[in-house]
């Protein structure tokens, strides 16, 4: 049995499409639960960490764990798993994906320059959002280094993600109100939280270069 989907453009074909098995209140309730259980763990475990974190320490180290997790977990499966759509047993990830297409077509219809900015999401700054909870957590030399990169492969994908929906003549959501709830809404903290790390790191980086440097000259 062939089911209408609730996606832009009408005409969108998806073979197999299955309607969503949870509400969108489901949906978010579970999703956003979580992230504060998580959000929450770090920040206790950092505030163990015997006084050497201050508070803004401890609040990157949510943010990357939570950032890490939602690239490799939620971004990931939506990358291995490109018939989402037609599965007739969802998982939680499914059904995640299938709500945020209202948002965003494309991701449903598995646009190729979508699938290949979340896999490069995933596989590479998942894996180092985590590593930035540690290199925070231990005082690594690399810590700035590693989170200014980081911060930057973070806006550049955004970057690719608005710039290609513009050109692709930006008709991809149900409703306005998943424009600004889901396409919008969802991924400004992508743009404004990266923004504000990395000119922090970068001030970080350029004052220990400034130590360094007349270090040096009273050698």
């Amino acid at each position: 049995m062939e089911y209408p989907h609730p996606y832009a453009p009408a005409d969108l074909h998806l073979p197999g499409f299955v309607p969503l098995h949870l509400t969108q209140g489901e949906i978010l309730v579970l999703y956003l639960g979580t992230s504060l259980f998580i959000v929450f763990t770090v920040w206790f475990i950092s505030g163990r960490c015997g006084g050497r974190l201050s508070k803004t320490d401890c609040l990157l180290m949510c943010w990357w764990a939570f950032t890490g997790l939602t690239h490799i977990i939620i971004e990931g499966t939506f990358v291995f798993a490109p018939k989402f759509f037609s599965n007739q047993n969802p998982s939680f990830f499914d059904e995640v994906w299938k709500e945020y297409s209202k948002g965003d077509s494309r991701y449903v219809a598995r646009d190729t320059a979508t699938v290949t900015v979340e896999g490069i999401t995933a596989v590479l700054e998942g894996p180092a959002s985590l590593l930035a909870v540690y290199a925070i957590a231990s005082q690594k030399s690399y810590s700035h280094i590693l989170q200014f990169t980081v911060c930057l492969g973070q806006l550049y994908g955004c970057l690719v993600y608005f710039v290609t929906a513009y050109l692709d003549g930006f008709n991809f959501w149900a409703s306005p109100f998943y424009f600004w709830a889901y396409f919008i809404g969802a991924n400004s903290s992508w743009v404004v939280i990266p923004t504000l790390i990395a000119i922090r790191s970068w001030k970080k980086i350029c004052a220990a270069f400034q130590v360094e440097k007349v270090k040096t000259k009273h050698a």
